[in-house]
């Protein structure tokens, strides 16, 4: 299935080349497109053609009023990301979001923090908790990364991870880092990884260039791979999917099932 997302950067919705993304080098970061539209128009396209499991991200301080309004368009249709943690997710519930996603905060000196974890489902239930494992190839292997994608933990893209952290969360956000915002095609390495070993629902997101990619996730993913497509899309100035080429396809995978 096709998830929509809203990126959101310096408050405005925009697409960003993942791997671009470096604190200590601001100005090495690859803008593919900036918004003219607020977060609310976006939302509530989403909520009309009822593409419900959507992520709202926070690249960085300054999207708090952004997020809220997203949210608030379309309460209950929408996942946060982006700076969530255990004294905040309540209030993002609160605010509209259907699940939280939690990403850094989870990882502590490259591992996951097992107390956090247990803390942060313990207070918000399983069913609200999406866990971030975007990750970036090292060698034949994918390690989950942290900090806007810039630091590497020890944690693998592997079937120990994948089935002892769907105990504890609704669905997997995996970002392939490597490939986020190219528009050159999803890695489709990674792709097979989550389809055969992750037991739960997860969104792939990286690299999306055409309808025929969304195919391709839809088969390999046996239905619990959803694909998240951004800088080739239409409504994010691309070339590659039209949305409603996209929002089409969801309603011919409802019809069928």
């Amino acid at each position: 299935m096709f998830r929509p997302c809203i990126d959101l950067h310096d408050g405005r919705v925009k697409q960003i080349v993942g791997s671009s993304i470096n604190d200590s080098q601001p100005s090495s970061l690859h803008t593919n497109f900036i918004s003219e539209k607020p977060p609310a128009w976006f939302a509530k396209k989403y909520r009309q053609d009822n593409l419900h499991g959507g992520h709202v991200i926070k690249l960085g301080k300054g999207n708090d009023e952004a997020a809220l309004e997203a949210l608030s368009t379309w309460p209950g249709g929408l996942q946060i990301g982006g700076g969530i943690n255990a004294k905040n997710a309540s209030s993002w519930i609160n605010a509209g979001a259907s699940h939280v996603i939690i990403t850094s905060w989870l990882f502590q000196e490259g591992k996951i923090d097992t107390e956090r974890l247990k803390h942060i489902q313990k207070k918000i239930g399983k069913s609200r908790l999406v866990i971030d494992l975007s990750c970036r190839r090292r060698g034949d292997d994918y390690f989950v990364v942290t900090d806007r994608w810039q630091t590497f933990t020890e944690i693998k893209i592997n079937s120990e991870t994948l089935n002892h952290l769907a105990k504890h969360c609704d669905e997997f956000l995996i970002h392939g880092v490597d490939v986020e915002g190219l528009s050159q095609g999803i890695d489709e390495t990674l792709v097979k990884i989550i389809a055969n070993h992750c037991p739960i629902t997860a969104t792939y997101a990286g690299g999306a260039q055409s309808m025929e990619d969304l195919y391709r996730v839809n088969k390999i993913g046996q239905g619990r791979v959803h694909l998240t497509i951004g800088s080739a899309l239409d409504i994010f100035g691309g070339h590659g999917v039209h949305y409603n080429d996209a929002v089409a396809f969801n309603k011919e995978q409802k019809s069928s099932n």
